[in-house]
């Protein structure tokens, strides 16, 4: 299946670490995010990729350009003659396409104008590109195809940082737990879609919306509760809370190793 990366967001939750760069050129450990995730698809055999660029895409479209196995691999260097053996390779035939979709644009609008390449995809996926897992794809597509919906999503439990609350109409406090342990899920992304979505999407209409309201009115929008791993890095906490689980080799998304 193809994979569609949402990159053209503006990340302006991260801007206190890097006004320069778009938020999935920010690094977990010395890779970017994007990469990380690419890496994750590419492990179920997911390698075409579509890239719908938006805020800084020339740097995106720079950095795979210029990528270079040798700047996160080990190698041998053999001088005078600089040849370079790489001991092992991180990158084994991707196909990636960029696309300008737009510096303003909703995910709706994005999806729609590359639309035109998934024309011969029956079902494919996408991505917020800011988000990492270990979810099982095999299982999880396969579930999704089963359920004869048009749509699917990721369902994960929020940080668990946070409380939930209930309280009654004079303010009252009725109840108070951990969201973990709360009924609580949120929209995880990691979607799967068939291409019937495109029956479903108006021009100007944002995916999550308008489209998935219609979805549910039809059963045709399926969720996958997920337990496992998810972190996004939506915030300037939440790439440190990436950083030091990759320094300390705690790496449930690296499902490849």
């Amino acid at each position: 299946m193809k994979v569609v990366l949402f990159c053209g967001g503006l990340g302006t939750r991260l801007r206190e670490h890097s006004e320069t760069i778009p938020k999935p050129l920010v690094t977990v450990g010395y890779r970017p995010i994007i990469w990380h995730l690419m890496r994750y698809y590419a492990h179920f055999g997911h390698k075409d990729f579509v890239l719908c660029l938006g805020y800084r895409g020339d740097l995106i479209r720079e950095y795979f350009l210029n990528y270079r196995d040798c700047m996160t691999n080990d190698f041998v260097l053999s001088l005078p003659k600089r040849e370079i053996e790489l001991l092992q390779k991180d990158v084994e035939d991707w196909r990636i396409t960029f696309v300008d979709t737009g510096m303003h644009a909703n995910l709706g609008q994005r999806l729609l104008r590359v639309k035109h390449l998934l024309q011969d995809e029956p079902t494919f996926m996408a991505n917020y590109a800011d988000g990492l897992s270990n979810l099982d794809l095999h299982s999880y597509t396969k579930e999704f195809e089963q359920s004869g919906a048009t749509a699917g999503f990721l369902a994960v439990r929020p940080a668990q940082s946070f409380h939930s609350v209930t309280a009654d109409d004079a303010g009252m406090v009725q109840g108070i737990e951990q969201m973990s342990k709360a009924d609580l899920w949120i929209n995880g992304g990691f979607f799967c879609m068939k291409n019937t979505i495109f029956d479903v999407l108006n021009e100007g209409e944002e995916l999550v919306e308008e489209p998935f309201q219609r979805l549910m009115a039809e059963r045709k929008l399926y969720a996958k509760k997920h337990a496992g791993f998810w972190g996004a890095m939506d915030t300037f906490k939440d790439k440190i809370t990436l950083d030091r689980m990759e320094a300390r080799g705690d790496r449930p998304w690296m499902v490849w190793r």
